[in-house]
């Protein structure tokens, strides 16, 4: 059984894990909520052409949200999945006598069936390591007075657990961002301080990430880890896990555009721009006078109707392309995109690295920010954009840093290197490729 946590950014990679497993001969039954698997199922009719592998099924439970409930407040949607979902995870165990779970992190409330049902769990992470690290240490930042029961910031400092990790201030911790209001992040970070010491029961943490950057950060985790990525969609589109139909009419205008030239622009699953910050997006992306391919899914503006994006798109016609929803990393590979203008989620960052393709990074919440420093401080293959003093980013800064990133060869040199590993690392041989061999070689015990 492969259980993510109901959101895009994590069953994308936790399906991307169950192809490599049914690789190598797993059956799969693949969980999602009721909700989340009506949208899958609705993309897969859209746009995808067939259904997941075979050996892979797809099951969904409620998520304890009615029809109208807001998913995307974490804390809220974290607080109701365990008595909604346990009982027929449980159930499900029994009857098709599953042996192992492998579940996400976020969902690690199903460690309560392993006395009871016998079933081993493999925790995933689908953020980085050091993200993981910095979770475990969440108590310890209560004790000291950095952070409050409700994750609010009491006294700013730069936090740094290993010299090899990047330091991140206390203001841009994951979960300060995460609930929506102070009742919705003490729930998440109660969760949190509850579950961390029952994460030991697990056999072992599989991190989608390599040894070559976050070597110095995998011995911090509570248990023996698995860095098993960067993690790879099948070459197949019809992987079973996107909320939205992909647009793969982006593919032949990419075919059509210069070498290195065009600027790929994606902000995630979860990211909401407002009019002024969406005009601004818009306007600097036409002065840079490049070609771009922007992602503008159906929830990406606030007040802003399809009239607003139909006139851009009279605008942009012979510049660039705007998709509701594109096959990230197929438009990655593509020898003419020259740089990515992302949010920095982690499966986005995973997926950038392998590709070689330099960032301008523009976070929005959670795990972003100290992404944001691994892509610019640590790897140096990224920028920063910066807003100005009304929080916005400014079409001039846009235009500017884009000509920078795609004038500065020292990064572009830097993303070929990081490439180099990334790919090396999943080849046969690898580091990546051994410790894949060496989790699947666990979920084979009996």
């Amino acid at each position: 059984m492969v259980l993510p946590f109901p959101a895009q950014g994590h069953v994308m990679p936790l399906m991307e894990l169950s192809h490599l497993l049914v690789e190598h001969g797993f059956d799969v039954v693949f969980v999602n909520t009721d909700f989340n698997h009506a949208r899958i199922l609705e993309a897969m009719a859209g746009g995808e052409a067939a259904p997941p592998a075979s050996g892979i099924e797809l099951v969904s439970f409620p998520d304890g949200m009615g029809p109208d409930g807001d998913r995307t407040d974490v804390g809220k949607l974290l607080e109701g999945l365990p008595a909604a979902m346990l009982g027929g995870l449980e159930e499900t165990i029994r009857s098709r006598k599953i042996r192992w779970v492998v579940a996400d992190v976020s969902m690690s409330f199903v460690l309560e069936l392993v006395p009871t049902v016998g079933v081993r769990v493999a925790l995933f992470s689908t953020f980085s390591a050091a993200i993981f690290a910095l979770r475990m240490h969440v108590p310890k930042l209560m004790q000291d007075g950095i952070i409050d029961e409700t994750g609010t910031v009491k006294r700013s400092e730069r936090i740094q657990l290993s010299p090899k990790m990047p330091a991140i201030s206390a203001t841009e911790l994951p979960w300060f961002s995460l609930g929506k209001s102070p009742e919705s992040r003490r729930a998440l970070i109660q969760s949190m301080i509850k579950n961390n010491p029952t994460l030991r029961s697990a056999k072992t943490i599989v991190c989608n990430t390599f040894q070559e950057i976050e070597n110095g950060v995998l011995p911090l985790l509570p248990i023996p880890a698995l860095a098993i990525g960067p993690l790879e969609a099948p070459k197949s589109t019809s992987t079973g896990a996107h909320f939205w139909a992909q647009d793969e009419s982006c593919l032949p205008w990419l075919d059509a555009q210069a070498p290195v030239s065009v600027i790929y622009v994606a902000f995630g699953s979860l990211t909401v721009f407002d009019a002024e910050r969406l005009q601004e997006l818009a306007d600097g992306l036409l002065l840079t006078r490049r070609p771009f391919l922007w992602v503008v899914r159906p929830n990406f503006a606030a007040g802003v109707d399809d009239g607003w994006l139909d006139e851009f798109r009279r605008r942009a016609d012979g510049k660039g392309l705007v998709v509701g929803w594109a096959p990230q990393q197929r438009v990655l590979s593509h020898p003419s995109v020259g740089c990515f203008v992302s949010h920095c989620g982690w499966n986005s960052t995973m997926e950038g690295v392998p590709h070689g393709v330099p960032f301008l990074c523009w976070p929005y919440f959670a795990d972003q920010f100290l992404n944001q420093s691994y892509i610019c401080d640590l790897w140096g293959i990224g920028l920063r954009i910066c807003a100005d003093e009304r929080g916005v980013v400014t079409k001039e800064e846009i235009r500017d840093k884009v000509a920078r990133l795609l004038e500065d060869e020292e990064i572009k040199a830097r993303a070929l290197s990081l490439k180099s590993a990334a790919c090396a690392s999943v080849a046969e041989g690898g580091s990546s490729y051994q410790d894949l061999l060496k989790l699947v070689n666990l979920l084979r015990e009996v």
